[in-house]
């Protein structure tokens, strides 16, 4: 193996070096028996950070003008309030948040059923910290969403 290469697998992550070595990780979503296109499909992650910050966005509007009257540090702390009342009560009934519904994506269960209350619950609270919803799987799923056993797919 050359430097490039080294610096090739390097820079490409671990994930294209085992694939260079033969490794077959199939398309995000087989290992749950969703298509790889279209409808059912996990959601690609620029529809779902869109989504997310359309959701970020009208919750901040909302807190702005309804409760942080001016104040913008409590803006934020209000905002990410109603971002969890938001995310359990759409989510819970219908599945997506406005943000979702607008960009093409649901929340379903890993079996393609409705999440019950407490698996919204969790998702929607880990949503909030962060932290969950950065450290992703294989499939493109945050940890917020592997703890829920839910899967986030195009409509």
């Amino acid at each position: 193996m050359d430097n490039r290469q080294a610096i090739g697998s390097w820079l490409s992550g671990p994930r294209a070096a085992a694939e260079d070595m033969g490794a077959d990780f199939g398309y995000r979503g087989k290992r749950l028996g969703l298509p790889e296109q279209g409808p059912g499909a996990i959601a690609p992650l620029g529809r779902r950070f869109g989504a997310l910050f359309i959701d970020w966005a009208l919750c901040m509007l909302i807190a702005y003008g309804l409760f942080a009257r001016g104040d913008q540090q409590a803006s934020g702390n209000w905002a990410l309030g109603i971002f969890l009342v938001m995310s359990v009560l759409t989510v819970g009934t219908i599945g997506c948040t406005p943000g979702k519904r607008l960009m093409g994506t649901r929340v379903v269960a890993e079996d393609g059923g409705r999440l019950g209350l407490v698996r919204v619950l969790v998702r929607s609270v880990l949503l909030c910290l962060a932290i969950p919803a950065l450290v992703w799987d294989r499939d493109g799923r945050g940890l917020h969403d592997r703890l829920a056993r839910a899967v986030q797919i195009r409509v």
